[in-house]
């Protein structure tokens, strides 16, 4: 079913919002549920397009799974045996999950059928680092046109070094690791929260992960794991997101469950623009109190400035005074959706080049990765359509902002990672619409 938000201006954000459980968490942990037999019990699972996906992929392998309630965030899995080695070529562009499967598949299987990549189009995402990584393990990888196929009695420890440190491919190797003989040690490896939170939970199943200093993962492996209860943390994207729209619109929002240890980053960026936030118990309040300031934002991995929270922290600097500089090193089509905001007479100039920053990857190739903001600019308002998750949400922001009333088609894949997202903004004053075909 598509979706399109209809969305009028000038209505500044004020309220409470609460933050759903981590996207990127919790698809991560239902995954590691199938390497036990036994009950796992997930708590503050947001029920999202994304979850969907993967309770589906889950049940077509056999994983028994079933919410509370309608409108639980507790989810119950639990697989006493797996009936199938292959994720089926259905779920093949949806979503990037389906490579994790590869390692709970192989621990129970020895074998593993999965289908290529999908998700957001926002750059490159190769599985070349998690093919090496199954290599030093000691799995056999086949590439095929629409499917990998991974093959091995045992995988056995080894010493990994990725090239990047690459979120999904950490998370994969820990997967695969976890139950691997003997030693393991990944070297430059993502230490985002989320990961963090996937490490406590395999502990409490009993498995023994080592964070070492210097981006490095030691893991003794162990011949089985448990079942457990384990509960997901606040997403730091969504948190971000309603903070950024909070500021831009000139309102004042308290966002419950957002964490400052997690968003430690964006807080200082947040107060170089001369935003306002103060940090409660229940969360951390977002405020515009002066006029904004621009800024020079370089993203990268944690604990820089994540790259989920550019987007809609870029609708902000369009309203900052002066010229602010945004370097995205993460994905290098990240930048797309700034070229349709100049449809609402936003004042952005694009470049391949590194500015504002050190060199990153990008550097020597032929993609707009680098962002020049003036501002304060007046938007207006325009038809546009949701190209991924993130700029979806700095479109509605950008609406929030602008005179008049946009058009916000595709709305629909905003839903893959924002729970109840139109319920959220219109309970802060927001003046929302939704069609649906």
């Amino acid at each position: 079913m598509s979706k399109t938000y209809i969305v009028k201006g000038g209505n500044p954000l004020h309220g409470t919002v609460e933050v759903s459980g981590s996207k990127n968490a919790a698809t991560k942990m239902m995954v590691a549920s199938l390497l036990t037999s036994e009950p796992v019990r997930l708590k503050n699972v947001p029920r999202i397009g994304e979850v969907d996906f993967t309770v589906e992929m889950l049940r077509e392998l056999g994983t028994q799974a079933t919410w509370d309630s309608e409108e639980s965030s507790f989810l119950h899995l639990t697989s006493p045996k797996i009936d199938t080695h292959k994720v089926s070529e259905m779920w093949s562009g949806k979503n990037r999950i389906p490579i994790l499967f590869a390692a709970p598949l192989l621990h129970r299987l020895g074998y593993a059928e999965i289908p290529i990549l999908g998700g957001d189009a926002i750059g490159a995402r190769p599985i070349d680092f998690h093919i090496s990584g199954y290599k030093a393990l000691g799995a056999t990888v086949e590439q095929k046109e629409n499917v990998v196929i991974f093959k091995a009695d045992k995988l056995k420890g080894a010493s990994i070094t990725l090239p990047y440190p690459s979120v999904m491919a950490t998370e994969n190797l820990l997967l695969a690791s976890v139950l691997a003989e003997g030693r393991t040690v990944i070297k430059n490896v993502a230490v985002e929260p989320e990961i963090i939170n996937l490490m406590d939970m395999l502990q409490k199943m009993g498995a023994m992960v080592f964070h070492e200093p210097g981006r490095v993962f030691v893991i003794e492996g162990v011949k089985t794991l448990s079942g457990v209860e384990h509960t997901i943390v606040p997403d730091r994207i969504e948190a971000a997101s309603f903070a950024s729209a909070a500021v831009a619109t000139r309102g004042s929002v308290l966002v419950k469950g957002a964490i400052q240890n997690d968003m430690r980053t964006y807080l200082n960026y947040m107060k170089k623009v001369n935003g306002s936030f103060e940090v409660k118990e229940e969360g951390i309040w977002f405020s515009h109190v002066g006029n904004l300031k621009s800024t020079k934002i370089e993203t990268g991995v944690h604990p820089g400035f994540m790259t989920d929270w550019q987007p809609p922290f870029s609708i902000l600097l369009t309203q900052a005074e002066g010229t602010s500089v945004v370097h995205e090193t993460v994905y290098e089509q990240r930048f797309g959706y700034l070229e349709t905001l100049k449809k609402m007479e936003a004042d952005i100039q694009l470049f391949s080049e590194c500015l504002g920053g050190s060199e990153c990857r990008f550097k020597e190739r032929d993609c707009l990765h680098s962002a020049l903001i003036k501002g304060p600019t007046v938007l207006k308002a325009a038809d546009v359509d949701v190209p991924d998750i993130r700029a979806g949400f700095a479109y509605v922001i950008a609406a929030l902002v602008a005179e008049g009333t946009s058009r916000i088609t595709g709305a629909e894949k905003m839903e893959r990672g924002y729970e109840r997202l139109v319920e959220k903004l219109t309970s802060l004053g927001a003046d929302i619409k939704v069609e649906e075909k």
